[in-house]
């Protein structure tokens, strides 16, 4: 059964972390804290809707939580909240967006507020929106020599490029543009 408001799960292995979080979300979601991955995987379930899940956690690491999510295949948008520095590896994770710590409670309302409005699309936008994430999240992290080196990352724009004149096309012949769509849609991108 859904609950009447929105759910977020707001998974840490600090509990402070884990409470202030809540503490600034309780006002306009439900909330959901859990301290482990497995606390996690018992508390995800249907109702929610966005998940803040720490890639440092003892036992079961925030990486496993998204696979184990991911498998479960449930409609969970997921941000990595995190104070690890993001590297290539981040390329094939399936998260939504990767946040670095320390955050605050304005850019973690704006990262659930995003995520919503990212379930109002198909999944040819979700997927530019996760592309186009990991890219800023590497180059605002790793330099241009790195980056120009790296083939994996290579193939994240040619994919990225790939996905929006898609996304475009789809949108011509519909005869519309991303202007039409407001202001939500081009806050995405």
């Amino acid at each position: 059964m859904r609950s009447t408001e929105p759910v977020v799960l707001v998974v840490d292995d600090e509990p402070r972390v884990a409470e202030a979080f809540a503490l600034w979300l309780e006002d306009d979601y439900e909330v959901r804290t859990a301290t482990s991955g497995a606390a996690a995987l018992e508390a995800a379930d249907d109702d929610v809707s966005v998940a803040l899940l720490d890639r440092q956690m003892p036992t079961m690491t925030g990486d496993e939580v998204l696979a184990a999510l991911r498998e479960r295949a449930l409609d969970i948008r997921v941000a990595m909240v995190t104070g690890i520095d993001p590297d290539f590896d981040i390329v094939e994770m399936p998260f939504d967006e990767y946040i670095q710590k320390p955050v605050d409670g304005d850019t973690l309302h704006d990262v659930v507020a995003r995520l919503r409005t990212l379930n109002q699309y198909d999944d040819s936008i979700d997927e530019l929106y996760r592309v186009t994430q990991k890219l800023a999240t590497l180059e605002a992290q790793l330099s241009e020599r790195a980056l120009a080196d790296n083939d994996e990352y290579q193939r994240l724009r040619e994919r990225k490029a790939t996905l929006s004149e898609a996304a475009d096309a789809a949108l011509d012949a519909a005869g519309t543009s991303t202007d039409a769509l407001g202001d939500e849609f081009a806050r995405l991108f």
